[in-house]
């Protein structure tokens, strides 16, 4: 009896073995056919490097141009709402400008920073220059 388990054990590593390539050879397949996906949410041609495959973008697409604006725009926008109504929230500047909350915590506290509005409670307001 213990031959017979013994034996099994083995088959049972042996195709295991099997299998573990046959997964490697299929996820490259995936990868090479789905554009080699690095990841959850990281888009093909998400990565940071200068060299990109030749031919990748030929033809402009229509619309507005993908990445940065610059120039502070949201910055800019949410301190002209600070401006017009003093003690907005960030819940209230996020509605205004269709935006999830979040990315105004991070917006605020910069324009904290450059003397250009001040945090009483829950609201934001403009620094008057006295």
């Amino acid at each position: 009896m213990a031959g017979f388990v013994d034996s099994t054990v083995m088959e049972i590593d042996e195709r295991l073995r099997e299998l573990k390539d046959e997964t490697a050879r299929l996820l490259a397949a995936r990868a090479a056919l789905a554009g080699g996906r690095r990841g959850p949410g990281r888009p093909p041609g998400s990565t940071s490097s200068s060299a990109s495959p030749a031919g990748r973008r030929t033809a402009k697409r229509p619309g507005r141009p993908r990445g940065r604006r610059g120039g502070n725009t949201r910055s800019n926008q949410a301190l002209e709402l600070v401006i017009a109504q003093p003690g907005i929230t960030i819940p209230q500047l996020a509605e205004a400008l269709k935006i999830q909350p979040n990315y105004l915590y991070r917006v605020m506290p910069k324009l904290v920073s450059d003397g250009q509005i001040r945090r009483d409670g829950q609201g934001w307001f403009p620094v008057t220059s006295e």
